[in-house]
């Protein structure tokens, strides 16, 4: 009888109610800590910006490669993520937590010599990313103190990769909430306070991202010595660490190129444009982070079915948390046009920043619904370890997407332009996404991918 049973065909119903509970119970709180994370650079717009254009126009140019430094080594979540998972379904907690750690120290060494390289650069890369004369001096300002937030962001991702890989997204939804209201308090005091301009508002982010490295570490240490896993370094397993998200790493290197593309071409527009484009790309990411919460959850999901050897599991789950991708794209796609008369007047009062914005934003409307589909898809093969597929992907992506943004300021395009290159760099990573999906090809079984 127990083999007759096991035997007999799920219920499609049950089985996309029983995903339904596993996806919400892992993506809320991953949405409201993924939310958090643009808040961040929100708060610090919402600010600055009041400061003025120039000022705007150079926290636009700094954030941008500041957020590079740190989200080009977001494989230090996303392999975590899916390792330990793998770890957890094969049900050795302890080979998790011991695989996070290595992960953890990994990030530590990245964060260093990110800050070693990046502070003699700071106005080598300012000048790079096209900034105006008015607007240099506050990017350099704001590049220079804020990169020495990027170890303790680093040991954030590494830490954030453990815990949801171990089917904790509520710890993380706590500290992410706890640095967002730490940041803005401590923008609005140090900005205004304390009468340190830009320079407050990059010391009030990087004070709160040190707290939060802080309680990071301090949960995941108490949890490997609970299971015994230690906590020295382990040469083999960083190195190990390293190799499986090298294939990420290319990945990643190629989005944020194009989202480096994209400042640098709005920088060239002006500074009207580029403060807009701030402003645009803040939403585009608050967005991108509310979707891609299915995508953490498929990333914990799909690691922990095929660690367990449950193939069928994950493909009903990646089916599933696809439908969830469209309808919550399309939902966001409705609430950014009904709201865009609330949020707009909160991050500039220059009439020209808004005109130049207002059209951009249907743009990132109109393809929040693709979008959706992108996010969950790149968290599922994530999830199952596929990294090389998807550096080839993101390859052809980029590909596509370069010549059509640097044309834009050759053919007398502006921002709206811009952001229709971004919309066909969102189709066709959609397109060869969905092909690897269909193919069947990443559904791996064990609880290391071979």
């Amino acid at each position: 009888m127990p083999q007759a049973a096991a035997r007999r065909p799920r219920d499609p119903r049950r089985t996309a109610r029983r995903h339904d509970r596993e996806i919400l119970a892992l993506a809320l709180p991953a949405f409201g800590a993924l939310v958090a994370e643009p808040l961040f650079v929100m708060a610090d717009s919402a600010v600055v910006g009041h400061l003025g254009t120039p000022q705007l126009a150079g926290l636009g140019v700094a954030a941008a490669l500041l957020t590079t430094a740190v989200n080009v080594f977001v494989f230090l979540a996303y392999a975590t993520t899916a390792a330990v998972a793998r770890r957890v379904g094969a049900g050795d907690l302890t080979a998790a937590l011991r695989q996070g750690l290595d992960g953890i120290w990994l990030a530590l060494l990245i964060g260093a010599l990110a800050v070693a390289a990046a502070l003699p650069a700071a106005p080598a890369l300012v000048r790079l990313c096209g900034a105006s004369p008015a607007a240099a001096p506050y990017a350099t300002t704001y590049l220079r103190v804020g990169v020495l937030g990027v170890p303790a962001m680093l040991v954030v991702l590494a830490a954030t990769g453990v815990l949801r890989g171990l089917q904790d997204t509520r710890t993380p939804l706590y500290v992410a909430v706890g640095g967002f209201a730490a940041n803005a308090g401590l923008n609005v005091a140090l900005v205004y306070g304390a009468g340190l301009g830009i320079a407050g508002s990059a010391w009030g982010t990087v004070t709160a991202q040190a707290a939060m490295a802080a309680v990071y570490l301090t949960v995941v240490v108490r949890g490997a010595r609970r299971h015994g896993a230690p906590l020295r370094p382990d040469l083999a397993g960083i190195r190990a660490c390293a190799h499986a998200g090298a294939p990420l790493l290319v990945r990643t290197l190629s989005l944020r190129a194009v989202l480096l593309i994209a400042t640098a071409v709005a920088a060239r527009l002006g500074d009207t444009e580029i403060a807009a484009h701030q402003v645009v790309l803040s939403l585009w990411n608050l967005l991108a982070m509310a979707l891609d919460a299915i995508a953490i959850a498929g990333q914990a999901i799909i690691g922990r079915y095929l660690g367990a050897g449950d193939a069928d599991g994950a493909r009903a789950a990646c089916r599933r948390m696809v439908a969830w991708g469209v309808a919550s794209g399309a939902a966001l796609s409705l609430l950014l046009v009904a709201a865009r008369p609330l949020f707009v007047p909160l991050f500039t009062s220059d009439g020209a920043v808004r005109d130049a914005l207002l059209p951009a934003l249907l743009v990132v409307a109109a393809v929040q619904p693709v979008s959706g589909v992108v996010f969950v898809l790149d968290g599922v093969l994530m999830g199952a370890g596929d990294g090389p597929y998807l550096a080839g992907a993101m390859l052809v992506t980029l590909a596509a997407f370069a010549p059509a943004a640097l044309l834009v300021p050759a053919l007398g395009g502006g921002l709206t332009a811009l952001w229709g290159a971004m919309a066909l760099m969102m189709t066709v990573r959609m397109a060869t996404l969905w092909l690897r999906a269909r193919s069947g090809r990443w559904v791996v079984t064990g609880a290391v991918r071979a």
